[in-house]
């Protein structure tokens, strides 16, 4: 009898080549946090193995032992034969650095507003340290309120979703970042159950995918839950109800940051009586965009 060829595969090099090819072969959808089959390999391999996700060329040609190859090779193979997104199967996500617990009760965080929220949401917003309260409509994890939360320091934060499990999930988060005295969080379609507030900045990453890119969508997003992605026929059902309620929630000055993914051409149709600002990242461009309250009130 044959011995596994697997057992071949002695080394973390060996382990990430054979994830590469067989992500690649399988043709895996790549987009719930890495773009190439390198990347998914690696963090597969060094989520498996214990090891730190940024240091990969000391351990590259280290040996494994056969329950830590089988430890990477069950994971491949979840990914490949069930469509899991890596972040299911690993519990955790990644975001500009910071780290959430995931599970399929919510979306795997990837919003490109969490790059905006890098610098404060410069230069739309002057002086973050002047931020006293901020909004996050539809916040799922809580990754966008909990970075929302880092980037303006005296803010307190208010974060809203209609999914009592999604909010399990933040509730997590925001315990894990030690935010609770000024994260709170509220189970509320949209605005409904929201106390009469006016906020500085609000951020959503609502569901926006229209019903034909719903029905094409790949396995993994099938994954996640339809709640939390479908946005009606052209993707604007929510949309429309937050831009008409959001004025009413906005101080004086303040901005609404909205992220509505590739639809762009259904947001113009929409709303031809709006000039936004369009928000360009490294990661996407005609995805996000930016209103003031004084736009929204016309």
């Amino acid at each position: 009898m044959h011995p596994s060829p697997r057992l071949e595969l002695q080394t973390l090099r060996d382990l990430i080549r054979y994830g590469v090819s067989r992500l690649n072969a399988a043709q895996v959808a790549l987009g719930h946090g890495s773009d190439n089959a390198w990347d998914e390999a690696v963090y597969l391999t060094l989520h498996a193995l214990h090891l730190p996700l940024d240091t990969l060329e000391p351990f590259l040609d280290a040996r494994v032992l056969g329950e830590e190859r089988d430890r990477v090779l069950d994971l491949i193979d979840r990914r490949v034969t069930e469509r899991v997104p890596a972040a299911y199967l690993t519990n955790e996500a990644w975001l500009r650095g910071h780290r959430f617990y995931v599970d399929e009760r919510v979306i795997v965080p990837r919003s490109p507003i969490a790059e905006l929220l890098d610098e404060g949401l410069s230069p739309w917003v002057q002086d973050p340290l002047a931020v006293e309260r901020v909004l996050d409509m539809c916040t799922g994890s809580g990754c966008l309120a909990i970075l929302s939360a880092l980037a303006f320091p005296y803010a307190h934060v208010d974060a809203v979703d209609l999914s009592p499990d999604a909010l399990d999930v933040a509730r997590r988060n925001v315990a894990d970042y030690g935010l609770a005295d000024r994260l709170d969080l509220h189970e509320s379609n949209l605005f409904d159950n929201l106390p009469a507030r006016q906020y500085d900045v609000i951020v959503c990453n609502p569901p926006y995918v229209n019903s034909g890119s719903m029905d094409a969508l790949p396995e993994e997003y099938l994954h996640e839950p339809q709640l939390a992605l479908a946005g009606g026929d052209d993707g604007m059902d929510l949309v429309r109800r937050i831009l008409e309620a959001a004025p009413r929630f906005l101080a004086p000055e303040g901005v609404l940051v909205l992220e509505i993914g590739h639809e762009r051409d259904f947001f113009e149709a929409a709303f031809p009586q709006l000039s936004p600002v369009w928000l360009d990242t490294e990661a996407a461009s005609d995805q996000l965009l930016l209103l003031t309250r004084e736009q929204l009130s016309l």
